[in-house]
């Protein structure tokens, strides 16, 4: 016990000295993989270490090679950072140590497990009979809801693919935008259903629902899934979902929506016009360490018809002690698994509905923030419409662009990647952090501005 608690106290110390430095710190890391290589060193020891010496080695080791990700001027890659009481209920779990897969296992987990769902459910507008099962992330959860999507659409087609595969069966259809996310492509890769037929987006990424019926009254060889989206990768946009939703119920299509960070548009009065209609879907993928705001990893996966996820995700073994009213694990692809449900009950418990509302509503204001300073910025253009939190800028040629975000990086102020849409190079922000303030904006554009001068 001396041992573990020593351990902790020099963990609880270098963690608090981690977080205070975020402010002032470089955002990218200064050291490359090779110099953490050497400070940790490469060598396996032959005898034991004390383990409060060992934590001291890792944080003075890696701390030069951290990226400030939970900082209020990292805007890269729809990062989010860790909302107080999220972090502190993480650092329970790893204590806690519990493998969340059974409710006779861990019935504190089931209990979190259940009252997080259901207030999820209840903040973003979707069915309340949904389950919702927490995976490590969106790719995971998209994954998840289209196991279920395959083997429900199969099965209305009289084809049973848990029992006999996918060979022989009818082919499963699943149609989805020109822009979707590569999360989408990939879980389609892993369930075997290869890449999907795309149909025409708009400038801002929306699906084109007239594009759609028309794809969808082609008809197929077999059953259908459409996969819609809720806020663009780059635009932040969102597809129409009424007339998209229609057309796809008039072709008996399982509609999947994959919302990763902008399904939390619907826990915001202010934003929720941006998903009206998408709650008519079958399934909804989304991050809670994204816009939530919880920290790594943790995805949602929920799906409307809860037996069909269960068909498709449970497991039975004879060593398991299974509940009648359904355990974690029916509804994951993981058998051990972290207690990621306690860092969303206590972000949830902690922020509350007006809470949850206020950090979407934030993240967008200084989104908008974002946009109106570069448009202000000599030869510079931003290119979506500003809508929820991504902003999508160029600043005349490819190559130009390229000097401006290589400056940012290099100055250190701020993170923002690049990226390209529409065949164009562009600088891509994304305002994902609960910490990110008024200043943090005005920061970032001061960066900005010199990365331009300079460029």
């Amino acid at each position: 016990m001396d041992a573990r608690e020593a351990a902790l106290r020099r963990a609880h110390g270098h963690a608090v000295r981690w977080l205070a430095s975020l402010s002032e710190r470089r955002v990218p890391a200064r050291a490359s993989v090779d110099e953490v290589v050497r400070a940790l060193g490469a060598e396996l020891p032959e005898d034991p270490g004390v383990p409060a010496d060992v934590v001291d080695l890792m944080a003075a080791a890696c701390e030069p090679g951290l990226t400030a990700f939970p900082c209020g001027r990292f805007h890269g890659f729809v990062v989010g950072g860790t909302e107080p009481a999220a972090l502190a209920a993480d650092w329970l779990v790893s204590a806690w140590d519990q493998n969340c897969v059974m409710r006779a296992a861990s019935p504190a987990y089931a209990a979190a497990e259940d009252i997080a769902s259901a207030w999820l459910l209840d903040l973003l507008g979707l069915p309340g009979h949904s389950a919702v099962g927490f995976t490590t992330g969106a790719t995971t959860a998209n994954f998840t809801c289209l196991a279920a999507a395959r083997d429900a659409v199969l099965r209305r087609a009289g084809w049973n693919a848990a029992r006999n595969g996918l060979a022989g069966g009818p082919p499963v259809r699943v149609v989805a935008g020109a822009d979707r996310h590569i999360a989408v492509d990939l879980a389609l890769r892993y369930l075997g259903l290869g890449a999907p037929e795309t149909v025409r987006a708009d400038e801002q990424g929306r699906i084109d629902p007239e594009a759609l019926a028309h794809t969808l009254a082609a008809g197929g060889p077999g059953p259908t899934i459409v996969v819609l989206q809720a806020g663009d990768i780059h635009s932040g946009a969102f597809d129409p979902f009424p007339a998209a939703i229609r057309s796809a119920r008039e072709a008996d299509a399982w509609v999947h929506v994959d919302g990763a960070f902008g399904l939390w548009a619907a826990a915001s009065p202010a934003h929720a016009h941006l998903t009206a209609g998408c709650a008519s879907a079958d399934s909804w993928a989304t991050d809670a360490h994204k816009t939530l705001n919880v920290p790594y990893d943790c995805g949602l996966a929920v799906v409307r018809d809860a037996p069909a996820l269960r068909a498709a995700m449970g497991q039975r073994g004879d060593y398991l002690i299974h509940d009648e009213q359904g355990d974690p694990v029916d509804k994951v692809p993981e058998l051990s698994r972290r207690g990621r449900a306690f860092p969303v009950w206590a972000v949830l418990r902690s922020l509350g509905r007006s809470g949850v509302a206020d950090l979407v509503d934030r993240l967008c204001r200084h989104a908008r923030a974002f946009a109106e300073g570069i448009a202000g910025i000599d030869g510079a253009t931003v290119l979506n419409e500003v809508v929820f939190t991504q902003v999508c800028a160029g600043f005349g040629s490819d190559a130009r662009t390229d000097r401006v975000l290589a400056r940012l990086l290099d100055e250190g102020d701020t993170w923002i990647s690049g990226s390209t849409w529409h065949g164009r190079r562009v600088m891509r922000i994304s305002v994902s952090n609960w910490s990110t303030g008024d200043e943090d904006v005005a920061r970032s554009l001061d960066a900005i501005r010199r990365a331009v001068t300079c460029a």
